[in-house]
């Protein structure tokens, strides 16, 4: 199982700082505790609560062998979600999110596509009878499109469900996704509406030192998730080779 955090380690890497007052939602209400300084706290046993019933559900969709899409496009959590998307092979969104990822996928992967194809012939000496110019264009054009498309490059079809940093920052990503009926996670701070998302977590969504400690704790899921999978495909490869058994001569 994958071990939850303790109040303690939430308290050190700052999960209940919110923001100021006059930002909140008054839909967060239940998950604050209290107000210091004119900055709202949230309840960290809230945050526990929820970040295990949200992990739960990580756990099986991994088991199920489907994907979940890890966005994050500010910058102090791009390179938290790259690593962990990374540890769990997830697809990931860390640039910007383009509009239509989800909703107009098939476009989407036309560009993959070109942007594939343009890498490949920078390998394989396609170009070298191009230009100096030529080759240095395409060049710049493939660093463009890798740094959008290269984490879903690897995405065949729609995942089956959406994880967010800042729900509030990453709206779009979270409307294409309802959009389809993807299930969507995320980290919701005071400011943010948590009934946007099928499984708020409730958390500091500025800090890195916080959005770390959360993320660490989902991909712990993740991995155990993907681990029950590869056991239960053993399993099966097991009992599909095992020969059977050999009947017994009839009686004269």
């Amino acid at each position: 199982m994958a071990t939850k955090p303790t109040h303690q380690e939430l308290l050190d890497a700052g999960v209940h700082f919110g923001h100021l007052r006059r930002k909140w939602n008054p839909k967060m209400a239940n998950y604050i505790f209290g107000e210091k300084n004119g900055i709202h706290l949230i309840d960290l046993n809230s945050t526990l609560e929820n970040m295990e019933r949200a992990g739960n559900a990580m756990r099986q969709i991994a088991r199920a062998g489907k994907k979940i899409l890890f966005v994050a496009t500010k910058k102090q959590a791009r390179d938290i979600i790259t690593s962990a998307a990374a540890e769990v092979n997830m697809p990931y969104v860390t640039d910007r999110w383009q509009g239509g990822m989800l909703t107009n996928f098939n476009t989407i992967r036309r560009s993959i596509r070109k942007m594939q194809n343009i890498e490949r012939m920078l390998q394989d000496g396609t170009l070298d009878s191009v230009t100096k110019k030529e080759r240095l264009t395409l060049t710049r054009e493939h660093e463009k499109m890798n740094k959008v498309l290269g984490g879903i490059a690897d995405m065949g079809r729609i995942p089956n469900a959406i994880f967010v940093v800042d729900i509030v920052h990453e709206h779009l990503a979270v409307a294409e996704a309802k959009k389809l009926s993807m299930r969507t996670f995320g980290i919701v701070d005071t400011n943010a509406d948590p009934t946007s998302v099928d499984y708020p977590i409730p958390g500091n969504d500025d800090a890195s030192k916080s959005i770390r400690i959360v993320i660490n704790y989902l991909t712990d899921c993740i991995k155990q998730g993907l681990a029950e999978q590869n056991e239960k495909s053993s399993a099966k490869a097991v009992g599909a080779e095992a020969p059977a058994s050999e009947e017994a001569p009839a009686a004269e």
